[in-house]
């Protein structure tokens, strides 16, 4: 049993490659790269799509389902390791790979939108030319987050755009940072759980 879940884990992870690499591959022009190419797309993007329609996570050319799809299938390959490793495994344990998975994944988003929210302010603050390409790509995926964040902080009062950018980036620091010190606790108490 321990070699068939063994298996089964380093399929999860062969699987999450084959999509990491689909994901890069898309990002230089879809899918001309001939045979290989169209195999990954066609074993890949059933999984991918599915996770598309399901969860509406697009924000301007950033779509964020794919690192939901790949979140889910790093939660089923570690399960599916710890399965294999040890002789009894209790619920405890199993909520807690699934609290560390999910935390994984939510904070590479948090840390990303951080990211791309600060080069916005950066380039605000210090006049860069907004209309290369390399900044407008910045604004079409800022420019939606910092919309919905503004609605949550503001409501429908009209706030200054730097202060915006600046409530956005403590908001998402503040949960990036809180979280990082939170959950590893809360892994460690629900992992010694005695059921």
């Amino acid at each position: 049993m321990h070699f068939i879940f063994g298996f089964l884990a380093a399929a999860a992870g062969v699987y999450s490659l084959l999509i990491f690499i689909r994901i890069i591959i898309s990002w230089f022009g879809g899918t001309a790269g001939g045979r290989p190419v169209e195999l990954l797309v066609r074993v890949t993007d059933p999984y991918l799509d599915w996770w598309r329609r399901k969860l509406n996570l697009s924000f301007g050319f950033l779509d964020l389902s794919p690192i939901v799809g790949i979140a889910f299938l790093s939660i089923i390959q570690n399960i599916l390791y710890s399965l294999s490793r040890f002789e009894r495994f209790s619920v405890g344990n199993l909520l807690a790979i699934v609290l560390l998975s999910c935390w994984s994944a939510v904070s590479f988003i948090l840390g990303f939108c951080l990211l791309i929210i600060f080069l916005r302010f950066i380039a605000y603050i210090t006049n860069r030319d907004i209309y290369s390409p390399f900044w407008r790509v910045i604004d079409n995926i800022s420019q939606p987050l910092l919309y919905r964040l503004n609605r949550l902080f503001f409501g429908n009062r009209i706030a200054s755009y730097v202060k915006g950018i600046v409530f956005s980036m403590l908001f998402l620091a503040v949960i990036w940072i809180g979280g990082g010190f939170l959950i590893p606790l809360l892994v460690k108490i629900i992992s010694q759980l005695p059921f």
